[in-house]
C-alpha cells in the first residue's frame, strides 16, 4: 500500500507539469478575455503551433500523458479496493482527478487537435483557444486540490 501514495503523487505532479506547459501558451488569451472579438492572429498562431506539436507531431511522447492519467485512476481504484481510506475521501479524490481527466478526453484534447490543425476560421479558432484555456485552468485547480488532498492524507508536512 505504501507505493500507491507516491505513485498518485508522481502522476499528479507530472500532469500538473503538463498543464503548466500548456498554460504557458493558453494564458495569451487572458489579456483579450473582455473582448468579444477574435484573438490576434499572432496569439492564435502561437497557441495553435504549440498544440500542433503537442498533439500531433510529438507522438509517441504525448502518449505519456494518457498513461499518467490511466495510472493515476488505476492507483485510485487499487486504493479503493484494498486500502482503508474513508469513502468520502475516495469520492472527493475521484471527483478531483476524474473530472479533469474526463474533461481532457472529451473536450480539451479534441479541441487542441482541432486548433493545432488550424482548419477553422479565426472566430472558431478563438473560441477553441478560449475553451482550452478555461479547461486547463479548471484542470489545474482540480489536480492541485487532488494533490493537496493526498499529501494531507499521507501526513506530509
Amino acid at each position: 500500500m505504501s507505493v500507491v501514495t507516491p505513485l498518485l503523487t508522481a502522476c499528479t505532479g507530472f500532469l500538473l507539469a503538463v498543464l503548466w506547459m500548456d498554460l504557458i501558451f493558453d494564458v495569451q488569451v487572458i489579456p483579450h478575455r473582455k473582448s468579444g472579438d477574435q484573438l490576434p492572429v499572432s496569439v492564435l498562431a502561437s497557441i495553435a503551433g504549440y498544440y500542433h506539436r503537442a498533439t500531433t507531431t510529438a507522438r509517441p511522447m504525448n502518449r505519456l500523458i494518457a498513461l499518467a492519467m490511466v495510472t493515476l485512476l488505476g492507483a485510485l481504484v487499487f486504493r479503493a479496493a484494498f486500502g482503508d481510506d474513508p469513502v468520502w475521501l475516495l469520492i472527493v479524490a475521484f471527483v478531483f482527478s476524474g473530472a479533469p481527466i474526463l474533461l481532457a478526453a472529451l473536450n480539451t484534447v479534441p479541441n487542441a487537435v482541432r486548433l493545432g490543425q488550424r482548419g477553422d476560421d479565426l472566430v472558431e479558432q478563438t473560441r477553441l483557444a478560449r475553451s482550452i484555456c478555461r479547461d486547463h485552468l479548471l484542470c489545474l485547480t482540480c489536480m492541485f486540490a487532488f494533490l493537496l488532498l493526498w499529501l494531507a492524507r499521507a501526513g506530509c508536512p
